[in-house]
């Protein structure tokens, strides 16, 4: 740790410690089952579009299927002023009900490594004092909290001195939480099932700190099944008891995983569902509780602007039927992500590269962009049997990498190469990816084995 962070980190224990608490020696409550009602909040980005639309046709149906459910309540704007009473005033809330609150933390340094929903806090010693607004707002009954969704599991953009800077944080953020209130239940990022291995991911959380934690979190915003992400977490739970780490527990965002899976992004796909309705009552002793952590109906930053409310995407998740109207006359909402780049819906540029005996070839299409960046799916196909695919391109001037899906990615120098995830070696297969710079039209030269 530099000099500059060990001053921040010295500082924030010694915040927490006046107030109260013993930072460093912190232990957590034996991490086991939540039970209770989970608290449905009033004023959310759905209530307001339900209540500022009766006369709309998708009214009954958002209503009666996704705004009548409880999702988390994001705290994703670092105001070191606001903060604490923002959270105190969702929790007394809950409180006064009766009910369990549940707050994803979303506003770590380089956020979502520069892609859709870029931000988060100018540096770690910000971020510190913004957590230790959270902590003094949390109360002392039990809530629940999401603690920076992709924070550990996509590190790609980071340096190791910066992925040890942010373990760190991450750690003293578990820490404080805990200290401040022994009945929080705090969960780190462990991503998703087909994104890093379960060896991986455990490894990760570790070094973030979750033997201070009362477990991990998958699938937030994402669309994988249940069983699939129970498997892989029960992998992690192994890996981590083998490092020493026992009793932890996971928790799962089944807002969108009850259609179909694939890439991440879910603002023109008209093939995901809601899933499981949020609860505690999983009957499983090594899952706390199905939350909807993503509020169905937020967009992921593709077609629209990220954490923008869109009935049209509710609606579709609700009934699995597409939109019904061509127009809406909703108030932009920008809740959980405020800081999202604009973006555009441009007409999709391809490029293929089909290099003879190589075996499979690549068609890149972007589709969506936006000032100083943009997405692209990679579609990549071939004849006979496949057991691992690679698909490499130059990158153009200022063009960098910042996010993969459904495939691993290495760069050397301006080479970018993306290969097969352990569970999509096989043909056809696709891939998605975020990227910093003007899109172009590379070059691909894809192998197949």
């Amino acid at each position: 740790m530099s000099p500059r962070n060990k001053g921040w980190l010295a500082a924030a224990v010694a915040a927490v410690a006046a107030a109260g608490g013993t930072v460093l020696g912190a232990v957590p409550a034996e991490a086991g089952s939540i039970s209770g009602t989970l608290y449905r909040e009033a004023d959310t980005a759905v209530a307001r579009w339900v209540a500022a639309n009766p006369n709309d046709s998708r009214t009954a149906v958002i209503q009666s299927r996704i705004a009548s459910q409880p999702a988390s309540h994001w705290l994703a704007t670092v105001n070191l002023s606001t903060i604490g009473s923002e959270v105190a005033t969702y929790v007394n809330g809950a409180n006064a009900a009766g009910q369990i609150p549940v707050l994803t933390v979303y506003g770590i340094t380089n956020r979502d490594c520069g892609g859709a929903s870029s931000g988060g806090a100018p540096d770690l010693g910000q971020y510190q004092t913004w957590i230790n607004g959270i902590a003094g707002g949390l109360g002392t009954r039990t809530a629940v909290v999401i603690l920076e969704p992709d924070s550990i599991a996509l590190q790609t953009c980071l340096s190791s001195g910066e992925i040890t800077a942010r373990d760190q944080a991450l750690s003293t953020a578990t820490r404080t939480l805990k200290a401040a209130n022994p009945n929080a239940r705090v969960y780190l990022d462990a991503g998703h099932s087909t994104w890093n291995s379960a060896a991986d991911q455990a490894s990760r959380l570790v070094a973030a700190g979750v033997a201070d934690a009362d477990g991990f979190y998958t699938n937030v915003s994402n669309f994988n099944a249940t069983s699939s992400e129970v498997s892989y977490g029960r992998s992690i739970i192994s890996a981590l008891t083998a490092a020493g780490v026992s009793g932890r527990h996971q928790v799962i965002d089944t807002s969108r995983n009850g259609g179909a899976a694939g890439d991440w992004c879910g603002d023109d796909n008209t093939d995901r569902r809601i899933g499981q309705y949020p609860t505690t009552a999983t009957g499983d002793a090594d899952v706390d509780a199905y939350l909807w952590v993503k509020p169905p109906g937020e967009a992921d930053g593709c077609a629209y602007t990220a954490g923008s409310f869109q009935p049209s995407l509710a609606y579709s998740l609700a009934t699995g039927v597409a939109d019904p109207t061509t127009s809406t006359t909703s108030p932009t909402t920008t809740s959980p992500t405020t800081t999202s780049p604009t973006t555009t819906s441009p007409t999709p540029t391809a490029t293929t590269s089909s290099p003879a005996g190589t075996g499979c070839s690549a068609v890149l299409t972007v589709t969506s962009s936006w000032s100083g960046g943009f997405q692209a799916d990679v579609a990549v196909t071939g004849s006979g049997s496949t057991t691992g695919w690679a698909v490499s391109w130059t990158l153009g001037s200022g063009q960098s990498i910042s996010q993969v899906w459904n495939g691993t990615l290495t760069t050397s120098g301006s080479t970018a190469t993306v290969r097969n995830a352990s569970w999509n070696g096989a043909l056809p297969a696709t891939f998605g990816l975020i990227a910093a710079g003007t899109a172009g039209t590379p070059v691909l030269t894809c192998t197949a084995s």
